[in-house]
């Protein structure tokens, strides 16, 4: 019942192990999921001018802070939970990705491509206060189709592409916080393209959107209150019970914008130098 001086089911473990330890071998690097240490190593050796490939990484949880991604390919990496705190994510290819949870304190997401990735609820700030020198910023990023949900308060989104954006907080995005709403105060959205964007209940007060394109944006119940809509195009908006108290509209074009319930009005800045404000439905 023997082979040789071992039991046979002593030979058949060791069988066993040679096996697996071929396979392993065989497996490709970060088969198991990289670790934080590896993905530093990986930007590190990246040549200058090359693009880290790390498209479906499972990057779950990773402590990434402060790294230079070298505008890696990310697409449809897994980064839920990661620290990306001060990392620099401009110009990566972040298109499908899952970015729920992160954190994003100072970090850097301008030129990026976000597209169709989904960014619910990101820690933006160190504590529950506004501080602007800690919000990431999307300057020129394009964020088509994107699902996102939190506070952007203070961020940069100038030129960025917003369009067909999901930020609404109820039946759009699976969360059912009632009182909870996105957060852009303050924000910087400076000739933004937000066409056919929901922003039901967002707020957005004294937020920058000159020269913004808002073309059938939904903005039912957002707080816009002191935002600056100067020149910014709301064709067909819908405005729908949304607080406009102290906005300035100097040079926007209202052509169809829905007012219904708006609060506010009587306040609203500029509306004489707006363009087609005789076709505003109220």
């Amino acid at each position: 019942m023997t082979t040789g001086r071992f039991p046979r089911f002593a030979v058949a473990l060791l069988g066993l192990a040679m096996l697996a330890e071929a396979f392993a071998g065989a497996l490709p690097a970060f088969a198991a999921g990289p670790s934080a240490r590896d993905i530093a190593v990986l930007l590190y050796k990246t040549a200058p001018g090359a693009h880290p490939a790390m498209s479906g990484r499972d990057l779950r949880r990773l402590d990434l802070a402060n790294l230079d991604f070298k505008k890696a390919d990310l697409s449809k990496a897994n980064l839920f939970g990661a620290d990306l705190s001060g990392a620099n994510l401009s110009g990566t290819d972040l298109r499908d990705a899952m970015l729920d949870r992160v954190t994003l304190i100072g970090a850097k997401l301008d030129f990026a491509n976000l597209d169709h990735a989904s960014m619910m609820r990101p820690s933006t700030f160190t504590d529950l206060r506004f501080l602007r020198a800690e919000a990431p910023s999307f300057k020129s990023a394009t964020l088509r189709g994107v699902n996102f949900f939190g506070s952007f308060a203070g961020s940069n989104f100038s030129g960025a592409d917003l369009t067909d954006s999901v930020c609404a907080p109820i039946n759009k995005t699976g969360f059912i916080e009632y009182i909870w709403r996105t957060d852009f105060s303050s924000a910087n959205l400076t000739g933004a393209n937000l066409t056919r964007a929901d922003m039901t209940q967002s707020r957005l007060s004294f937020a920058v959107l000159k020269n913004a394109i808002m073309r059938d944006v939904v903005l039912q119940q957002a707080d816009l209150s002191g935002a600056d809509l100067s020149g910014a195009d709301l064709s067909g908006a819908d405005l729908r019970g949304a607080d406009l108290t102290d906005a300035n509209v100097t040079g926007a074009n209202l052509d169809g914008v829905m007012l219904h319930d708006a609060k506010g009005l009587e306040s609203l800045k500029g509306l004489t130098e707006a363009h087609n404000s005789e076709k505003i439905i109220r």
